[in-house]
């Protein structure tokens, strides 16, 4: 019997392989090199793949984009996936965040963007980002502290104090 632990390695390992095998048939794109202006990159649906859960990016609407200070690029589709990938890359101070906007519907510094709590997001995060302010919106540095502490909508917990019973 492999046990709890057991089936979850195995698990995992499933689902790398089938996410490496996609991206080596279709040519996906993971990391994007050679990015020394550090400008967003378009992304081609169905072409690029998200840097922290693995997934397909098939829609823009809660994409990122984090470049080094090298110009390498990492792409993301859901923000609240971004800065979970970036809290533990050393270079995160100095990364440039490209950020969809919700309201602006282009590419922003996502530094410099408010983020609302309650989106529907590709992995349930709940972070849109917006170029205006709106009650209830958080900036950047408290969008990655929420996410670092787990409160998220993906956290039945705060799902519930932020939706009610939804």
């Amino acid at each position: 019997m492999l046990g709890k632990f057991g089936f979850l390695f195995l698990f995992i390992v499933a689902v790398a392989v089938v996410f490496t095998t996609i991206s080596q048939n279709t040519k996906m794109t993971v990391v994007y090199e050679g990015n020394h202006d550090k400008k967003p990159i378009h992304i081609v649906l169905n072409h690029f793949q998200d840097s922290d859960c693995g997934m397909i990016i098939d829609d823009t609407t809660y994409a990122s984009q984090v470049v080094s200070p090298g110009g390498k690029t990492w792409f993301f589709h859901d923000h609240g996936g971004m800065a979970n990938w970036l809290k533990e890359k050393q270079f995160k101070d100095q990364a440039v965040i490209w950020t969809m906007t919700k309201d602006g519907k282009r590419w922003q510094n996502g530094k410099k963007l408010w983020y609302s709590r309650i989106d529907k997001t590709p992995m349930n995060y709940g972070f849109g980002a917006y170029e205006k302010y709106q009650d209830g919106f958080v900036d950047f540095e408290t969008m990655l502290l929420f996410v670092a502490r787990g409160e998220h909508l993906g956290n039945p917990l705060i799902k519930n104090q932020l939706l009610g019973d939804n």
